[in-house]
């Protein structure tokens, strides 16, 4: 009975953490370069599921409690980087990467330490000295480091390869990095990630830059709605399933004391 208590109870708040997740996709949907994430559920392991300091068995030997699972846990947290839809906006400094592959930023945070974090969001823009940065003033990295234009040239044109002309000459090139594994990049903030030790960072296969667009969230409005209905029916079910022996052991109860 008790055990039942604790999966109706583990069950409700691995669906309070899905909808947290599902919740943030959601609130997501128009964040340009913004990748959704999931979220798969498991079963507690069996060591979890232990007695501890009963003396009844032998000392310091922790004994199963039995064979049925006392209830389920996030497994794991993974974010979805499949490319979302592109925004036309004409936009001379708008980008957007087809394909796999990340854009180089260098960023600077409030202490003063730069580090480079990678995005797909392309909203970019000139600073008066010519130098590309984010919205959040951010640089812009290219293969030889921060891309500085003019600003006076006539035409800027970004080719598919992320190669820069003004005036029909080469000026920079951007550097696109993508890695074999994207489970070592980590979340910061919404549209920015951070290479974690042990990322390996290789050439991209087949990303092609668009000027003048801009890559949205990958998040699809109805589908995220659908999977926060069906995450608060769970809910429900785990809730009502609760009520159900609370009230059983309420009635237990009673009938022990006649």
């Amino acid at each position: 009975m008790l055990r039942g208590l604790y999966t109706s109870y583990t069950g409700m708040l691995n669906e309070q953490y899905r909808m947290d997740i599902m919740s943030n996709s959601l609130a997501n949907v128009n964040t340009v370069g913004f990748k959704k994430e999931g979220s798969t559920s498991q079963a507690y392991a069996d060591v979890m599921a232990v007695k501890i300091k009963d003396w009844s068995e032998s000392p310091n030997t922790p004994k199963k409690l039995g064979d049925m699972s006392l209830g389920v846990k996030i497994g794991e947290t993974y974010t979805d980087f499949s490319q979302g839809s592109f925004r036309t906006t004409e936009n001379t400094f708008d980008l957007a990467i087809g394909g796999k592959g990340f854009f180089n930023i260098e960023f600077t945070n409030k202490a003063g330490e730069t580090s480079t974090k990678y995005t797909r969001d392309g909203g970019f823009t000139l600073t008066k000295d010519g130098y590309l940065v984010t919205k959040d003033g951010d640089y812009v990295l290219g293969e030889n480091g921060r891309i500085q234009l003019s600003t006076t040239a006539g035409a800027t044109v970004f080719d598919r390869s992320g190669n820069i002309f003004q005036d029909d000459r080469l000026v920079a090139s951007l550097k696109i990095s993508d890695f074999e594994d994207t489970n070592y990049l980590t979340h910061y903030g919404e549209t920015m990630w951070d290479a974690k030790e042990g990322a390996v960072e290789i050439e991209p296969e087949k990303a092609e830059v668009f000027q003048g667009f801009l890559e949205m969230s990958n998040a699809s409005v109805v589908k995220e709605m659908v999977n926060m209905i069906t995450i608060s029916r769970q809910y429900e079910s785990n809730q009502k399933m609760l009520t159900t022996f609370d009230d059983t052991l309420e009635k237990t109860m009673s009938l022990s004391k006649v």
